[in-house]
């Protein structure tokens, strides 16, 4: 598709401008196509930044999103903790993607959810998402409470919007932390590179409060074991905090900085970050509370420390 840039065109950064043009198509979606080159402005590749002039030819040449396969899949591996005739807790492994998106192609944690509880396609607000009302990241491994009723699902939304449900994490960074301390910076989408987070000192309009608090558990040698309260639940929030001072989580190469050594971490082959700990009430007002032990791999890899 072609586009000409005109004067009352409103004139904001290339990936947004699109947007606005193409309202189909997900900020997301452009953004992939501007990294892969499919996105030409006078003949020419761009980045996300690129602010358009009056009079540039744009060609995108993708403009059909994937179609995600929302389909079963009784193959899909993953551990129940608890069911209720309205929700269900499981324990998430690592690898495994929580639910499908434009531009997954392996199965997720709700194809394997569907071939088991199939009513589940009729809760929530978006069919991409049955049931789901919270996220772990794909290398990130615990537990998470699916809701298995319209009613749980927005009991639960509820609690989140009000900061009622307690989520703990477990999680090893580099260095040598000795105090407890909570990081109160504000987190929203990198400037620097797509698909990123950031924690920002400064204001920008798009960025969203955010709060986490850590309690140190053990040093161990040069690391440190953490328990990590979050009380917003940004992207990637513990992992942007974390590493915003400069004590970056074990085995993510995406937030960390030069100053570790990741050289040892490179066989854990996943993020040392694991939910041990969930609470909500639930629809009688009863709080419920429940434990997950850090995976196997995560304690051998301690051992090796």
């Amino acid at each position: 598709m072609k586009i000409t840039v005109k004067e009352s065109d409103k004139i904001e950064r290339i990936d947004k401008f699109l947007t606005e043009k193409l309202p189909a198509l997900s900020r997301s979606f452009v953004q992939k196509q501007i990294r892969e080159g499919n996105v030409l402005v006078n003949e020419e590749k761009i980045n996300a930044r690129y602010i358009p002039k009056v009079g540039d030819k744009i060609d995108i040449s993708k403009t059909e999103q994937d179609v995600p396969n929302i389909s079963a899949d009784k193959n899909v591996k993953y551990k129940i903790v608890d069911e209720t005739d309205n929700y269900i807790i499981i324990d998430k492994p690592s690898a495994l993607i929580v639910h499908p998106a434009e531009g997954i192609h392996e199965p997720t944690l709700v194809n394997g959810l569907l071939s088991k509880y199939p009513e589940l396609s009729n809760v929530g607000e978006d069919k991409l998402r049955p049931g789901i009302v919270h996220r772990l990241d794909k290398n990130v491994s615990g537990l998470m409470v699916i809701a298995r009723t319209s009613k749980m699902f927005n009991h639960l939304k509820k609690q989140f919007q009000d900061k009622k449900i307690t989520k703990q994490y477990t999680a090893l960074v580099y260095g040598n932390l000795d105090e407890d301390g909570e990081i109160n910076t504000p987190i929203g989408r990198s400037e620097r590179k797509s698909g990123k987070m950031a924690a920002h000192t400064s204001d920008y309009d798009s960025d969203k409060e955010a709060k986490t608090e850590y309690k140190v558990l053990k040093n161990i040698k040069n690391y440190t074991l953490l328990l990590v309260t979050i009380h917003t639940g940004r992207t990637h929030q513990i992992r942007v905090h974390l590493n915003s001072i400069e004590y970056p989580v074990v085995g993510d190469a995406l937030y960390t900085n030069k100053r570790v050594n990741t050289k040892h971490a490179s066989s854990l082959g996943r993020l040392f970050l694991h939910a041990s700990k969930l609470a909500f009430d639930d629809l009688d007002g009863n709080r419920q509370k429940y434990k997950s032990p850090i995976p196997q791999e995560l304690n051998d890899f301690l051992k090796t420390l």
